[in-house]
């Protein structure tokens, strides 16, 4: 590579691997974040580590936890279900174990839900676009 073609070549930009905890029950959430993730304005750009099928119980805990250590980063979609969502609050359990940064992130601004214990110390935030883009950036 000539020192005019260094100069010129844009660095290419690694998308993050982000692991989406979330209450079943809030599932559109989920499929809603990522979709604004895939528009050409967002801001932020990062790949949907989170669990799409359900497996059997016996596998879950193994390959969540492959897929959990895989990822730069988990945000956790709060909400008044996020409390007494078993699988979310062992994914985040999961993400600490496992040294993973972890944020909560409020899908609703005025309907927010107790904060699992597994989010003491961790940041949280309300979901806005420069928000999230601050948050991924972090991991």
């Amino acid at each position: 590579m000539s020192f005019l073609d260094f100069l010129f070549t844009t660095p290419e930009v690694k998308r993050k691997r982000i692991f989406i905890s979330f209450a079943m029950e809030d599932k559109q959430y989920r499929d809603f974040l990522v979709k604004q993730a895939r528009q050409e304005k967002s801001p932020f750009d990062f790949v949907d580590m989170s669990v799409k099928q359900p497996w059997k119980q016996s596998e879950w805990k193994r390959k969540c936890r492959t897929k959990i250590k895989g990822c730069d980063g988990v945000i956790v979609l709060l909400s008044k279900n996020t409390y007494h969502a078993s699988g979310a609050r062992w994914e985040m359990k999961c993400a600490n174990e496992e040294h993973i940064p972890m944020v909560g992130m409020h899908i609703k601004k005025n309907d927010k839900g107790a904060k699992p214990p597994e989010l003491n110390r961790k940041k949280v935030i309300i979901w806005s676009w420069d928000n999230l883009e601050r948050v991924i950036e972090s991991f």
